[in-house]
C-alpha cells in the first residue's frame, strides 16, 4: 500500500500542474524477469489469483487509473498495458506498429496511433553517412507520409476509438534546439497532412512538388528542416 500511497501524491501534485483531462502513466517495456526473482510480487500474485505477470502489471494499472480517475483525469498508457486486461476506460498509445491499436479498439478503448515505423522523428531520416546520429532506425519522409492511423482491419465504428496519431522525438541523442527541428521538419508537415487531409486527397508526388515552397517559408520564420529527404 505504501507504494500507491506514494502515487496519490504524486499523481495529485501532476493532476494540479497539467489542466489537461489525461495523465500518462507509462507502462511500456517493463523488466517481467525481476518480478520473478522478487518474493513480495510472487506473494502478492497469490494473494489476488494472478495467474502470471501479465496479470500482475493489469492489477497495478488498474489500482493506478482508480488514481486517476479519482483526481477528474482519464489515464493513458503504452499498448503494453493490455497484455494485463486492463480496463476499457484506459486509452491506449499504439508504438509497436498498429496491432495494439488495432486490439486495442476493438476491446472498446480509445487509441491514439503512434508505430514507430512511421512516426518516431528520432529514426534517421536517411542512409547518408551525413546524417546526424540518432538512436537507431529509419523514418524516411515517404514512411511518414506513408502512415494511415485508420486500420482496414476496423469497422467503422470499432475505428470511432481512434483518437488521432502522434509523432515522437525522444531527445537522447538530440542535442540542441536547432537539432529537434531538423529531426520534427519536414516529417512533421507530412504527418499533418496525412492526419489532416481526406486519403483521396493525399499523394506523395504532390506533396513533394509543394515541399520547396513550404521548407523556403520555414527557412525565411527563421526554422532549419532536415535535407536528408
Amino acid at each position: 500500500n505504501a507504494t500507491f500511497d506514494f502515487l496519490q501524491v504524486l499523481l495529485a501534485e501532476v493532476a494540479s500542474l497539467f489542466p489537461g483531462p489525461y495523465i500518462h502513466i507509462g507502462g511500456d517495456e517493463v523488466r517481467k524477469d525481476h518480478w520473478r526473482d522478487c518474493a513480495r510480487c510472487n506473494d502478492l500474485m497469490r494473494e489476488e489469483g494472478l495467474a502470471d505477470y501479465a496479470e500482475l502489471q493489469g492489477w497495478f494499472v488498474n489500482r493506478t487509473e482508480s488514481i486517476v480517475n479519482k483526481l477528474g483525469k482519464r489515464m493513458i498508457g503504452w499498448d503494453e498495458i493490455l497484455d494485463g486486461e486492463v480496463r476499457p476506460s484506459a486509452t491506449v498509445m499504439s508504438w509497436r506498429g498498429t496491432e495494439g491499436g488495432i486490439r486495442a479498439a476493438k476491446a472498446g478503448h480509445d487509441v491514439i496511433m503512434t508505430p514507430l515505423q512511421h512516426v518516431y522523428f528520432d529514426f534517421y531520416q536517411g542512409s547518408s553517412v551525413d546524417e546526424p546520429m540518432a538512436i537507431h532506425g529509419l523514418t524516411r519522409l515517404s514512411d511518414v507520409y506513408a502512415f494511415n492511423p485508420l486500420p482496414a482491419e476496423l469497422s467503422v465504428e470499432e475505428q470511432a476509438h481512434i483518437l488521432g496519431a502522434q509523432g515522437n522525438l525522444w531527445t537522447e541523442y538530440v542535442r540542441t534546439p536547432a537539432d529537434a527541428e531538423r529531426m520534427v521538419l519536414p516529417r512533421m508537415s507530412a504527418l499533418a497532412e496525412v492526419l489532416w487531409s481526406a486519403e483521396s486527397q493525399q499523394d506523395f508526388a504532390s506533396f513533394s512538388d509543394r515541399l520547396p515552397a513550404f521548407e523556403s517559408l520555414l527557412v525565411e520564420l527563421g526554422y532549419q528542416p532536415a535535407r536528408s529527404h
